[in-house]
């Protein structure tokens, strides 16, 4: 049935003109918080909306669509009683850094973390320099699936790899 709407072709899909121009709206947006985001490249992060991050601390890598890499400090207050970093804050860094990915993907929508999936791999303890590093697994239009992976480079291990379901809540 033709309802009267353009058409663009692009080989595999098509695209109607209002689908078009959202995804031309949400680039733009996607770009405008992903240059807000790089002035902050190599500083540590203090002045996010999510206090979390704030306490956190982390020094932005890289800001992409998509992909955020921060790079954190093991602080004493973030150890567990052996004097490793807690599984706890581990968890925190892969929820909020995959909800920082989520705002550089320029999505007008507000999106909540369902669920988080974690494996835990290696230790870190005061002192160590660790790497959060996001990623877009799956975008659907009412969830979408993300991954964190956390490294300590200095030992070249792979400390944890989360994954989180996320909700658009409008």
């Amino acid at each position: 049935m033709d309802y009267g709407l353009w058409t663009m072709d692009y080989g595999l899909w098509t695209m109607d003109c209002f689908s078009y121009f959202y995804i031309i709206m949400e680039e733009s947006l996607s770009e405008q918080r992903l240059n807000f985001l790089r002035q902050s490249i190599g500083k540590v992060i203090t002045t996010s909306p999510s206090n979390f991050m704030n306490w956190l601390a982390p020094v932005l890598i890289k800001a992409e669509h998509g992909i955020l890499v921060c790079q954190y400090t093991v602080r004493k207050e973030m150890t567990n009683p052996y004097q490793i970093l807690h599984g706890g804050v581990t968890a925190g860094i892969i929820d909020d850094l995959i909800g920082a990915t989520v705002f550089t993907m320029g999505l007008n929508d507000r999106f909540t973390t369902v669920n988080n999936y974690i494996d835990y791999f290696a230790t870190a303890s005061e002192g160590d320099e660790i790497v959060a590093e996001t990623a877009i697994v799956k975008r659907g239009r009412t969830i979408l699936n993300l991954q964190c992976e956390v490294f300590l480079p200095s030992k070249k291990r792979l400390i944890a790899k989360g994954y989180s379901n996320m909700l658009n809540i409008g």
